[in-house]
């Protein structure tokens, strides 16, 4: 690719995941393992998590994660409360987690410092191992994924998820390693097939808006998949689970709002399995990223090679084809994936 194409950084930066996923793998893994093990010596009662964009997506997984796999409570932090109003909660036996590609927005870094100081065990997961929120935590994994130019994050998301992945399972005393060893290589395969979803953003280079929804671990994908869109083509993307998208949302989709539906196989494509037949109903322009069965029921889809991967590790294949369709649809209509208008790579926020 030449160095003045647009969106050079964030092509570079998506075919980079393979090797993220196999550093993680082979060299970030015993780190993590030892936070985990020293946090749950600790035995934290309930856990907040923290993030902005992209790293908040990444926190909804792990929400999931921790609920599902060790049945601890979990919520996701309101900043404010404590940057803005200055509360000052205790959180004792609080495991408090805080996301961030940079590790350096200041209102993740005060959120996370008064978090410590009401008493929780913190742990900053991040691309930056000497960032201030990484001094500002008890415990911190780096996630390994090399510096990241693009201002759409791509390879710190799912090097956040399969970091995050990791540190569940050793809290759980299990090998995540054994079981997440195929990713490199399945994401190899996605990559490649990057043909067929520049086909895809053909569907999408009109669009004035668009809806994604999924249930469960596909949950976070949908709302990330939502931001890439929105912050690259300009496109306007909402996401909602199934169950909120019956709620009153459903009104508004038509056969002219496409709607992307991730399913996860698993318990949660299961869940979402009435919402598409609604979708369905309504004449909705529907594409679907999941199984291949799921795929052949939709108008379009991208089929993804997940039958053997269990369904809490598909999050971190279902991303990439969406990531890639952002960028294609961005350069069909004219624009940089590259420049998107108005952003920085860390947000200050207070």
């Amino acid at each position: 690719m030449s160095a003045t194409q647009p969106g050079r950084l964030m092509f570079a930066e998506m075919t980079e995941q393979p090797t993220v996923l196999r550093r993680l793998l082979d060299e970030g893994a015993p780190r993590i393992a030892e936070v985990a093990r020293r946090i749950a010596a600790r035995h934290p009662r309930f856990v907040l998590l923290t993030g902005r964009g992209t790293s908040d997506n990444a926190a909804y997984y792990a929400k999931y994660l921790l609920e599902i796999q060790l049945g601890l409570p979990c919520g996701l932090t309101s900043m404010s409360t404590t940057t803005a109003y200055e509360a000052k909660p205790d959180l004792t036996d609080c495991l408090v987690i805080a996301v961030s590609q940079s590790g350096g927005s200041p209102d993740l870094v005060a959120s996370t410092t008064a978090a410590r100081e009401g008493g929780a065990i913190t742990l900053a997961v991040t691309n930056n191992p000497d960032s201030p929120l990484a001094e500002a935590c008890e415990f911190a994994i780096d996630v390994l994924a090399g510096p990241e130019e693009a201002l759409p994050a791509t390879k710190t998301y799912t090097a956040e998820l399969l970091a995050l992945y990791l540190f569940v399972a050793s809290l759980r005393g299990e090998d995540g390693v054994a079981t997440a060893r195929a990713l490199p290589e399945l994401a190899e395969r996605v990559l490649a097939r990057q043909d067929e979803v520049r086909q895809l953003a053909g569907r999408y280079r009109f669009a004035e808006r668009m809806v994604l929804t999924s249930r469960g671990y596909g949950y976070p994908t949908a709302r990330e998949a939502a931001l890439k869109l929105m912050e690259t083509s300009y496109i306007p993307a909402l996401a909602y689970s199934g169950a909120d998208l019956l709620h009153g949302p459903l009104a508004m989709v038509d056969n002219v709002s496409p709607v992307i539906a991730i399913v996860t196989g698993g318990r949660g494509g299961e869940a979402l399995r009435p919402v598409l037949d609604r979708l369905q109903d309504r004449g909705a322009d529907l594409m679907v990223v999941g199984p291949e069965s799921a795929v052949a029921r939709a108008s379009a889809g991208f089929a993804l090679p997940t039958e053997q991967l269990a369904e809490e590790l598909q999050p971190i294949l279902e991303i990439i084809p969406l990531q890639l369709l952002a960028y294609e649809v961005t350069r069909a209509r004219g624009q940089d994936p590259d420049a998107p208008r108005a952003l920085a790579k860390v947000t200050e926020t207070r």
